[in-house]
């Protein structure tokens, strides 16, 4: 072992130095800034919750405007009724003239329990102009009510119980100190959640304000509350903050260029260490196996893996994940692509971020590549993830027609919990929408969760797309998406990711036991 140099010794120490006298700082920023993320992202949750929501009772008097027979009429309102009885989540369906005020509703006695009914001028205008939102004054709890205008003649609101569910975000250590707000941009109150009042004057608070519909969502949590639950950090971002001040002084030590990870990822696209992984997709109801998604794992030489979450944002954030993707894709064709030729219906998945999607030839360069593989394009599904932002939709909209003139297939990633409405699912022109994991979670434990995925299961019946949900991973999952209508999943149920090697196994074995099954079929119809 070598004795460091009395110089070498003083940079260490000084390094160490360094870098400890900013321990503490760095630990309170460190702390201080994922409480921030975590709570921001629980108040995304609640204003996402709420847009599915009004989202869910917009399609819900779309689809009762589409009958054509608008009236109060005994016959019209059955209709009505039916609506109302099908949607948990709607309390009651009201026709309304232009100016807002209530001519008629699908269970009159409901109007016994309006405190106050506002004139349209007072309603809160969403970004589609024809859906307002306003405050449901009522005994027992206020609502929300959802107006949309049908046609210059006739317009519907539909009233929304503001759920419980919508709120029930904070973590254990939070529920007793803090409380969720979800009110109207004008402060009209819709709801509110807390075990006990919030009373300190200086409590912290996270807001999210949507950019579709009139709504604000607010987390307020008391200080003490804050500090205490996640201050078992602070010691592992001091030792952190010492480590990082080690290895920097050893590295001035060596005279060797403090290189970032920007570089590691660099090295590894150059040694081609990124290694396509295969998940399943498949039939929920017979278990087939329909085709899979190709997701990225890092390699490195020594055999150890990278966890995704460890180089992908960065890989995005840096541009590396243009070139990533096309190493990934070229890398699982030339694994996949027998069984591809020999399959004719097996559809292979893979991520591409928005910014990739409208780069400059991009579609030449996916033509080039799966040609090279002499695979078909109808084999091939695009997965554009909802959780970035579509920077020019109707650019995106173009991208989306030529790949599906060529034969591709186009699929929005995480829907339901992304940044871009459903309303948007349409102007993009996808065939497939991929249900987020988080609804999958829940499917079998919330029936708003259940209410949520049937409403967007209708919605691509409309519009010609299919469905599929993600990490599915009981059979009570299964059970309860297959009630939703839910007809393809993928999810550790069946595998997770796998290297080329064991998916090939796992398909032979599919395939082996439906063979067997088929046997056993056909002698039982002999006998």
């Amino acid at each position: 072992m070598k004795v460091l140099r009395p110089k070498s010794f003083a940079v260490l120490l000084l390094s160490l130095a360094a870098f400890g006298a900013g321990g503490h700082f760095a630990a309170k920023t460190f702390i201080e800034g994922r409480q921030t993320r975590q709570l921001e992202d629980l108040t995304n949750v609640v204003l996402r919750r709420s847009e599915a929501a009004v989202d869910f009772a917009k399609a819900s008097l779309d689809e009762i405007g589409s009958h054509g027979n608008i009236s109060c009429e005994p016959a019209a309102l059955q209709i009505v009724r039916l609506g109302v009885y099908q949607r948990s989540a709607v309390k009651d369906i009201r026709l309304v003239n232009p100016d807002g005020s209530v001519i008629c509703s699908a269970y009159s006695e409901t109007l016994e329990f309006d405190k106050k009914w506002i004139d349209r001028e007072e309603m809160q205008v969403s970004r589609d102009a024809s859906v307002l939102l306003f405050r449901v004054e009522q005994f027992g709890g206020d609502a929300l009510g959802v107006f949309r205008e049908i046609d210059r003649q006739h317009s519907l609101v539909a009233i929304l119980g503001v759920d419980s569910y919508l709120f029930d975000v904070a973590p254990a250590e939070l529920r007793a100190h803090s409380e969720v707000l979800l009110e109207l941009t004008n402060g009209d109150e819709l709801g509110r959640f807390s075990l006990e009042d919030i009373e300190s004057p200086h409590a912290v608070d996270f807001t999210k304000t949507s950019s579709r519909y009139p709504l604000r969502a607010t987390i307020r949590v008391t200080p003490d509350a804050l500090a205490a639950w996640t201050g078992h950090g602070y010691l592992p971002a001091m030792l952190v903050s010492l480590g990082l001040g080690l290895l920097f002084g050893l590295s001035l030590i060596r005279t060797r260029r403090l290189e970032g990870p920007v570089a590691d990822i660099d090295r590894a696209l150059a040694k081609k260490q990124f290694k396509p992984f295969f998940q399943p997709i498949f039939q929920l109801g017979s278990g087939d196996i329909l085709g899979c998604e190709v997701l990225a794992r890092w390699i490195r030489d020594n055999g150890t893996v990278v966890p995704p979450l460890n180089f992908i944002p960065l890989a995005e954030s840096s541009g590396r994940i243009r070139k990533m993707t096309w190493q990934i894709l070229a890398a699982a064709l030339n694994d996949l692509q027998p069984y591809l030729r020999e399959h004719k219906g097996f559809k292979l998945s893979f991520n591409v971020v928005p910014d990739h999607l409208l780069s400059d030839g991009f579609v030449d360069e996916l033509r080039r590549t799966v040609l090279a593989a002499r695979v078909s394009a109808r084999q091939i599904v695009l997965e554009v993830t909802e959780r970035d932002e579509l920077r020019d939709l109707k650019k995106a909209a173009t991208v989306v027609q030529e790949l599906r003139d060529y034969g591709f297939r186009v699929a929005i990633d995480d829907v339901g919990v992304g940044h871009n409405g459903l309303s948007q699912l349409k102007g993009l022109g996808a065939n497939t929408m991929k249900i987020d994991k988080f609804f999958v979670d829940t499917v079998t434990e919330d029936g708003s969760t259940a209410v949520i995925i049937e409403a967007l299961v209708r919605l691509s019946k409309e519009l010609q797309m299919t469905v599929v949900a993600e990490g599915i991973e009981t059979e009570e999952q299964v059970r309860a998406l297959i009630a939703c209508g839910v007809e393809e999943g993928q999810g550790y149920l069946v595998s997770p990711p796998l290297p080329f090697g064991r998916f090939t196994e796992l398909l032979e074995a599919r395939r082996s036991r439906a063979f067997a099954q088929d046997v056993i079929d056909s002698a039982a119809l002999v006998a």
